[in-house]
């Protein structure tokens, strides 16, 4: 008898909830666009709900670190495969571009790791740099302060192997410690992880030898600019440690991509910012094919 009860409430909620849900105009769009039958709506009604509540929060949301669904990322979302309706969780936009950079990104490092100077393709617009950075190699001595480069041009030049090379080179040849961050996503995992800034700025501000790989192409905030960029180059600039950066911004760019806004105050912290780079490195540009094309 209690068993009979629980099962017509159970069988009034239910359809008390598909009743509301029918009132719903994305609700019967969305069991329209999945050819169910009224049976089928009605006992999925509540996974139907929660997936268009989470399809309506990626209509409004901006990107992988602000999405508010239960899966970050990712959105619950309903199909029909033959007769049955399966719900599963699939990557959004976001999540697919993140998971391509990352690829990308692994890629890249690890043709970056093996760079040596052997490998430099050789052309005409390379030739003063390859030079540079040959006589870098040649007369480096890891008890001197030496000028590091700012190499900087339009995307896919080969900007980040051709420094990456020389790095490795030194690497291997003195026993040194070398370091390549690329900029933007030691600012991503620093403020995922506050936790981390201690350590990570003074093995910055102490490695041998730094780059810093594609410097402005960050999103720019007084907390990175200040608080980290400036402190890793102040901290090298006096201990006349060897820094070197690759950016798509000639340092003119490169200073009006720091100052966040017009007010004097940022202007003259972007300009504190780029005298440090000027002082510690030699400035020149590349410029070419796109390579990852």
């Amino acid at each position: 008898m209690d068993l009979k009860v629980d099962k017509n409430k159970i069988n009034n909620e239910v359809d008390k909830n598909y009743q509301e849900a029918m009132q719903n105009e994305d609700y019967l769009k969305l069991v329209k666009r999945l050819k169910i039958s009224e049976k089928d709506a009605k006992k999925n009604t509540m996974k139907l709900n929660d997936s268009l509540e989470e399809l309506n929060n990626c209509k409004n949301c901006s990107s992988l670190f602000t999405c508010p669904n239960k899966v970050k990322g990712y959105v619950y979302f309903p199909e029909k495969k033959e007769s049955r309706l399966i719900f599963s969780y699939i990557p959004c936009k976001y999540k697919k571009k993140a998971d391509k950079l990352l690829e990308e990104k692994k890629t890249n490092q690890s043709i970056l790791s093996s760079a040596r100077i052997k490998d430099i393709k050789i052309t005409k617009n390379r030739s003063e740099i390859i030079k540079w950075i040959k006589d870098y190699y040649d007369n480096y001595n890891p008890y001197k302060t030496d000028k590091g480069l700012y190499l900087h041009g339009n995307f896919g030049t080969g900007k980040s192997f051709l420094v990456a090379s020389l790095l490795n080179e030194l690497k291997n040849k003195y026993g040194i410690r070398t370091e390549i961050v690329y900029f933007p996503e030691l600012l991503r995992k620093l403020k995922e992880d506050l936790n981390l800034v201690g350590d990570k700025l003074y093995y910055l501000e102490n490695v041998d030898v730094l780059l810093l790989d594609d410097i402005g192409a960050e999103k720019v905030t007084e907390w990175g600019r200040d608080e980290i960029l400036g402190t890793i180059l102040q901290t090298r600039m006096n201990n006349g440690m060897p820094t070197f950066f690759t950016s798509n911004l000639n340092i003119n760019e490169l200073e009006s991509h720091l100052s966040l806004t017009n007010n004097k105050e940022d202007l003259v912290k972007a300009k504190r910012i780029i005298e440090r780079i000027k002082y510690l490195t030699k400035d020149m540009e590349l410029l070419g094919n796109n390579y990852r094309e």
